[in-house]
């Protein structure tokens, strides 16, 4: 409750000093876990999540006892469970007593999602990274960072601390990134043959996507290029830690998909149920240029869910907004997780960027996430398409300081029966 009341007049700066001192203190204290143990931090706007879930499925493969700590889950080993926080990377103590754990546990490997937020308040400090992984810098954050450059320069800080850096030459500026760490850069692409690790020959469906990187086949039942720039940057860390492309391509066709992560739902109304993370703009307009893509017949609906975060970025709302309408024949705004802000603040942000739609007919503002899920299957008939998201594979929405139990995939397997 304190903490409540005077945390917004404490300066960041502040903040960020006590966090260090957190980070520094709780890695004494739990012997410096990081040091026995090989660690990559995988950061980015897009594509963590994946990244991670592909990365650790590969070192377990070659045999490697792995754990792992990422937006939707924890892994120790054998032991996996629900990751309920919220958050993409732990607190300091919470952190550094999971790879104590982790370490008791005899795991050799920890693979770690690295929000741009604990880079900056320094809550990894007490962490030696073996490799950093970079997936993509897009618009995000900026209710924290205020401009992109910032948020890019907090990114770069984690791949200056590494002993080796992988890097996405598909992103913008990659330059800037491998200049972070010079010399000890590696390289993934599907659009520049100059790098390290190149995909070739990339056929993509539904089902999945397969390339070839040298004389390597791999099969992902990931469905989207973005998928297979995730895949890549886990192929190129795997091939930093010196593990095989056949090993790599053995673990990666044994991935059925990552929860939340362009998830379909089934069901026996022949409709293409969707569930996907995408809270930015970027992963909404890769998510929508698949989704159109999987648009047949031609005459198939694309109805969508979808909200904004509250108390964050505001001016990324509407730029969702336009980027949904432009592909979505009907357009359900929601909740997401409004936090303190007012809901009906937030939808009209959103709504801002929203172009012809009709009110009532091809669009609707249905504030209980429920109600406009149960509006959306009632609005489609075979063969359309519902994309829900937002939420991806979360078990909880957070109400004002509450956390409500909510997760997507069980509320749209409620509701269809």
């Amino acid at each position: 409750m304190i903490r409540a009341l005077i945390g917004p007049f404490v300066p960041q700066t502040l903040k960020n000093i006590f966090h260090a001192a957190s980070s520094f203190f709780a890695a004494c204290v739990f012997g410096f876990p990081a040091r026995k143990m090989r660690i990559v931090g995988v950061t980015g706007t897009d594509g963590k999540t994946t990244t991670v879930q592909c990365l650790s499925a590969i070192l377990i493969e070659a045999g490697h006892r792995v754990a792992v700590a990422s937006s939707v889950n924890f892994r120790r080993g054998e032991e996996e469970w629900v990751n309920t926080s919220k958050f993409t990377t732990l607190s300091a103590w919470k952190l550094e007593r999971f790879l104590r754990e982790a370490v008791s546990s005899g795991c050799e490997y920890a693979v770690l999602e690295v929000s741009s937020h604990a880079i900056d308040q320094g809550r990894i400090l007490g962490i030696s990274f073996d490799i950093a992984v970079i997936t993509n810098v897009t618009r995000e954050h900026l209710d924290y960072h205020h401009t992109l450059e910032v948020y890019r320069s907090v990114k770069k800080k984690l791949l200056q601390r590494a002993k080796k850096a992988v890097v996405n030459l598909d992103m913008d500026r990659p330059h800037e990134f491998l200049a972070a760490n010079p010399g000890h850069s590696i390289t993934y692409s599907r659009l520049d043959g100059a790098a390290d690790v190149f995909a070739e020959k990339i056929a993509s469906s539904l089902s999945g996507s397969t390339f070839t990187v040298e004389d390597t086949v791999f099969r992902i039942a990931l469905p989207g290029m973005f998928n297979v720039e995730n895949a890549l940057a886990a192929i190129a860390t795997a091939t930093a830690l010196g593990i095989s492309r056949d090993v790599s391509s053995s673990a990666l066709r044994k991935i059925s998909g990552v929860p939340g992560r362009m998830e379909f739902v089934p069901n026996d109304r022949g409709l293409t149920i969707l569930i996907d993370y995408a809270v930015t703009p970027n992963a909404l307009e890769n998510l929508y240029r698949l989704v159109s893509e999987m648009r047949l017949p031609a005459s198939a609906k694309i109805i969508a869910v979808f909200g904004a975060c509250g108390d964050r970025d505001r001016g990324k709302r509407p730029l969702m907004g336009e980027i949904v309408s432009s592909v979505a024949d009907i357009v359900l705004l929601t909740n997401e997780d409004p936090y303190t802000e007012d809901p009906q603040q937030i939808v009209e942000e959103v709504r801002a960027g929203i172009s012809n739609k009709i009110l009532g007919k091809t669009l609707f503002i249905l504030f209980d996430r429920r109600d406009a899920i149960r509006k959306a299957l009632s609005l489609a008939s075979l063969g359309d398409i519902v994309v829900v998201t937002g939420k991806g594979s979360e078990e909880t929405m957070a109400v004002g300081d509450a956390r409500i139990p909510w997760n997507d995939k069980r509320v749209i397997l409620e509701e269809l029966q």
